[in-house]
């Protein structure tokens, strides 16, 4: 059986990890529009496995504490991607 909260563990250190460097990563001058599609994708897909994450551990039945944690980091996670697909849309309209 998966160690839920183990896996949620290891999501939250990626997740604040991630929300050190993406800001960097998008303030880049020389980023370019490939690397922010990329980066994009694998946020978005963060912010889904994190969604599914999520889900599992309410129908296990997990502490409202341990729900709210994966909650927020889903949130984090759709912010990250949000932030990507802003600066997607202006490296697009400045072509």
């Amino acid at each position: 059986m998966a160690d839920w909260i183990e896996i949620l563990r290891k999501q939250t250190e990626t997740g604040e990890r991630m929300a050190r460097e993406v800001p960097g990563i998008l303030g880049n001058p020389h980023v370019t529009e490939a690397q922010v599609r990329a980066l994009f994708d694998e946020l978005d897909k963060q912010a889904e496995f994190v969604e599914g994450l999520r889900e599992t551990l309410e129908k296990f039945g997990h502490d409202f504490s341990v729900i709210e944690a994966a909650e927020k980091l889903e949130e984090r996670f759709d912010d990250l991607a949000a932030s990507a697909a802003e600066k997607l849309k202006a490296m697009r309209s400045r072509t």
